[in-house]
């Protein structure tokens, strides 16, 4: 294999020039997006020194994001996804500047801080479902998972340089300079989506309301691949998420060392970034399915491994490659999703996606949690680490698609055996090898 396949498969970027624009104003806009959430919880520390409030921050974010994207997906799935992304761009865009306001004139109460927050976070929970549809819409099939990986990796990358930038201003120039910048980033992601081509559903649009959302749902339910790539992302999540348990492992193990416990975190987003950065031979293999499960099994291994040990350099190689199967993972889910799922169905199926990344590493740190607060910390992490295994191992036991890797198999849907929508290949170009 020459040294050039190993790396990020940059094809995307040399045959579509509008996914390049496009790429490069998310880019940048998520570079402000990272700055506003440190600069927010800066603030409301600063106005409270009260950790309920800040506490509060994430639940003005999650509560509109699970709130509003189911329906915002069904939205989406009935209009023009330009048109819609570009309307929750703009919307965002007006909340970071009624932020940069507030924080020049200051003197404003944390909750009207927190309800710009939460009208952001709505803005941005329509635009999502609408974003998922651009990658398999502007690119063949076999470079779908070379944008995706794309994506991730320069999200990935403004998540390390973002808060160290947003510290830096907030040094120099103060919060509202912070807020500034970030209004002024969407301003290059209105200009990378304003030269889309219009993006209507391609089939059947999603009927009104609740109907809507409920026909997603029986997709989820019914396609056996889709369903069991979000079951084994759950299942990850839910099951041996660690970040709760690393000031208690810290303590337990490592003497409590707070250089230690910044050590942890740093290392499973430093083998996240490696991972992607590599991603060009798995992209390429077009076989999403078997990586991902292989990738889960990793992450649960390691981390029950990381519970094991006592040598915080060997703890923290295992967190690297924790950190690097959880990206493969991540990448090779998205790709699934947005290739085996009709057009006209994305948008639900996105923001369906996209709450079970919200809400499953919540809850998987409150069980990670509770299960510390009966045993220990280490403890937690090994049992986390095999019902994560155990689970990952029972969804590719019963979903023989996923496992072979098998792109155009079709299944029977649960709701009466009638057949599932058809997967999406007819309308892209022709299926990869």
């Amino acid at each position: 294999m020459s040294l050039g396949r190993t790396f990020l498969d940059v094809r995307p970027l040399r045959t579509s020039p509008v996914f390049r624009r496009l790429l490069i104003g998310r880019t940048v806009s998520t570079l402000g997006s990272f700055m506003t959430m440190v600069t927010v919880m800066y603030q409301v520390w600063d106005m409270t020194h009260s950790s309920v409030w800040t506490g509060a921050v994430g639940l003005a974010q999650a509560v509109p994001m699970v709130g509003v994207s189911l329906f915002a997906g069904a939205w989406v799935d009935r209009t023009d996804r330009r048109r819609t992304y570009l309307t929750g761009t703009v919307g965002s865009a007006a909340c970071s500047l009624l932020l940069a306001v507030q924080g020049f004139t200051g003197h404003v109460p944390v909750a009207v801080v927190l309800a710009l927050v939460a009208v952001q976070t709505s803005f941005a929970a329509l635009g999502a479902p609408a974003a998922g549809v651009f990658v398999p819409r502007l690119l063949p099939k076999d470079q779908v998972g070379a944008g995706v990986a794309l994506q991730q990796a320069t999200g990935q990358a403004m998540m390390l340089v973002g808060p160290a930038v947003a510290g830096v201003v907030l040094g120099w120039w103060g919060i509202g300079a912070c807020y500034l910048l970030d209004t002024l980033s969407f301003g290059m992601s209105f200009y990378g989506a304003y030269g889309l081509p219009a993006l209507p559903p391609e089939g059947e649009r999603s009927r009104p309301g609740v109907h809507g959302v409920l026909d997603g749902l029986r997709f989820l339910v019914g396609h056996r691949v889709v369903r069991g790539a979000l079951l084994t992302d759950l299942a990850a999540c839910l099951l041996a998420m660690p970040t709760a348990l690393f000031p208690l492992v810290n303590a337990e193990r490592f003497g409590g060392n707070p250089r230690t416990l910044g050590l942890f975190l740093s290392a499973l987003a430093v083998g996240g970034v490696t991972s992607t950065a590599l991603s060009g031979p798995l992209t390429r293999l077009a076989r999403p399915g078997p990586v991902m499960l292989c990738a889960s099994a990793a992450w649960g291994v390691m981390l029950a491994l990381f519970g094991l040990t006592t040598s915080a350099w060997a703890g923290l190689g295992m967190l690297a490659v924790a950190g690097a199967a959880d990206a493969v993972a991540v990448l090779s889910r998205t790709t699934i999703v947005q290739t085996h799922t009709p057009d006209a169905l994305l948008g639900r199926v996105t923001a369906a996606e996209m709450i079970v990344g919200q809400a499953g590493p919540q809850l998987g740190n409150l069980r990670a949690g509770v299960v510390a607060g009966w045993t220990s910390g280490a403890t937690a992490l090994v049992v986390g680490g095999a019902l994560c295994v155990a689970a990952v191992s029972g969804v590719a036991a019963s979903t023989p698609e996923l496992r072979d890797g098998a792109a155009g198999r079709q299944d029977r849907a649960a709701d009466g055996g009638s057949a599932e929508a058809p997967d999406r290949d007819s309308a892209t170009a022709p299926d990869a090898p």
